[in-house]
């Protein structure tokens, strides 16, 4: 047996003979000792670490929303195949947040998040436990967040109109261009125009330039081309 191989066997025994919190633990700084090293350590993907479920929170801006059946087939999913993705997190001490014991918000995975808090079988069959991975650091802004959480969700196709447009109006309240909202979310110009007049807040237009022709359709069914 080489050095490789005795050192993961070490391991190995380690973990299977502590209890459950101290195995965790050092199988947690394994993989993170290994990630340092990794030829992939730029990728969250690289790291997953499993977490007590009491330590990760939602965020207050998640514009995803699942109906009842909907939330019953993701227990029932991973009831079947397991946790298949880990839940996209960043430290609250990454945030700015105060943080007593490395509590995370949820970036990405908030029904993940729950259907492992709220399903009995589920919570026990992870032990108590979550699968985590944590975002980079140059990506902790508010306004970073908010754009990460809304391109994990357009690119599974859900999202909630009312809450994309609650977001786009917050991020051009903090200074961001519609062609940056457009870029860092994944939509076309006109979509943000139209998210951002569903709020119906004068803010949404206050840089818009308006220069272009719009065609409104009259009750009559006719078009007017108004500039």
């Amino acid at each position: 047996m080489n050095n490789i191989e005795q050192a993961i066997k070490t391991l190995q025994d380690a973990i299977s003979s502590s209890e459950l919190e101290r195995g965790v633990e050092i199988m947690n700084q394994a993989r993170e000792a290994l990630h340092e090293v990794s030829p992939f350590k730029t990728e969250p993907v690289d790291l997953v670490l499993w977490v007590k479920n009491t330590s990760v929170h939602a965020n207050d801006y998640n514009p995803n929303s699942v109906a009842p059946p909907e939330m019953k087939l993701l227990e029932h999913s991973i009831a079947c195949d397991g946790y298949t993705q880990p839940i996209v997190t960043a430290y609250d001490r990454q945030l700015g947040k105060m943080d007593t014991g490395d509590t995370r918000e949820v970036i990405d995975g908030f029904h993940r998040n729950r259907v492992g808090k709220e399903s009995e079988l589920i919570q026990d069959r992870v032990k108590g436990y979550l699968p985590v991975v944590t975002i980079k650091d140059d990506r902790t802004g508010i306004n970073d967040r908010m754009a990460s959480t809304v391109r994990h969700n357009r690119a599974r196709g859900k999202h909630g109109v009312d809450s994309m447009s609650d977001m786009v109006v917050a991020l051009k309240r903090r200074k961001w261009s519609d062609k940056k909202i457009a870029k860092e979310l994944g939509m076309e110009p006109d979509e943000v125009l139209r998210l951002s007049q569903v709020s119906g807040l004068a803010v949404a237009f206050a840089s818009r330039d308006f220069s272009e022709a719009w065609e409104v359709v009259q009750d009559s069914g006719e078009k007017e081309e108004i500039d």
